[in-house]
């Protein structure tokens, strides 16, 4: 995993957090990628939202605490407006994690975490340390470049397909397990959602910049040739 690290690409990640006035330009390009991913998804459906107005504030934001809120602001606009066409059994109401309290959360954490991964897989084929980021604060022991790359692609990978399993009743109730304030993915709900997932990061799409199709998992991996680009 470190035999693509470069100390150039290192130094200039490290300059990029040092300087704040950088570090908040690619904090805000991070939520408005994820943010406009998110107005894709609610479009699709045909879905009205309230993004943009809570995107103007974004600008203005001056500190990585401000731009979290804004970040934290758009998603609870937008899993309101996905509830909108969830069947009730399934809809989000509040966004809990640790332990997810209902069966959308419990994908959503699962999905999130499956991403992750996925994103690191593809930063260790980058020259980019994952462990200093942007967005999110940089900790010993936590990839933190992967949460940042991730928040992009959660729209489209993780809540598109969510919402594709419910609507088309490929997910069920029997797919989960109950316990004190908590709701899990049994193993058969895991199976389903792992070869939903693989399936999804082999989609392709058309890439306009490259003017070809590439799959999303691809799509990850340029991303980050895109934040090397910036960096240097």
């Amino acid at each position: 995993r470190e035999t693509l690290l470069s100390g150039d690409i290192i130094i200039k990640q490290a300059e990029h957090v040092i300087d704040h006035y950088k570090r908040i330009e690619i904090a805000r390009s991070f939520v408005m990628g994820a943010a406009m991913n998110m107005k894709r998804v609610l479009g699709y459906y045909g879905i009205e939202n309230g993004i943009s107005d809570i995107l103007m504030d974004l600008e203005s934001s001056d500190s990585i605490t401000e731009v979290m809120n804004v970040e934290a602001r758009i998603r609870l606009d937008y899993y309101g407006a996905v509830d909108s066409i969830l069947p009730e059994g399934f809809r989000i109401g509040k966004r809990t994690r640790r332990p997810p309290e209902n069966m959308t959360n419990a994908m959503i954490s699962f999905g999130n975490s499956l991403l992750y991964s996925t994103v690191i897989s593809e930063l260790y084929n980058t020259q980019l340390n994952p462990t200093i980021s942007y967005l999110h604060e940089p900790f010993e022991r936590r990839y933190s470049l992967a949460l940042d790359l991730s928040e992009i692609f959660k729209p489209t990978i993780i809540d598109r397909m969510i919402i594709s399993l419910i609507k088309k009743r490929a997910i069920k109730t029997g797919d989960f397990e109950h316990g004190m304030n908590q709701c899990l993915l049994n193993e058969a709900g895991k199976r389903k959602f792992l070869a939903e997932y693989d399936r999804r990061l082999g989609k392709t799409v058309k890439h306009r910049e490259l003017g070809r199709k590439v799959s999303y998992r691809r799509l990850i991996r340029l991303e980050a040739y895109k934040l090397i680009k910036h960096l240097i």
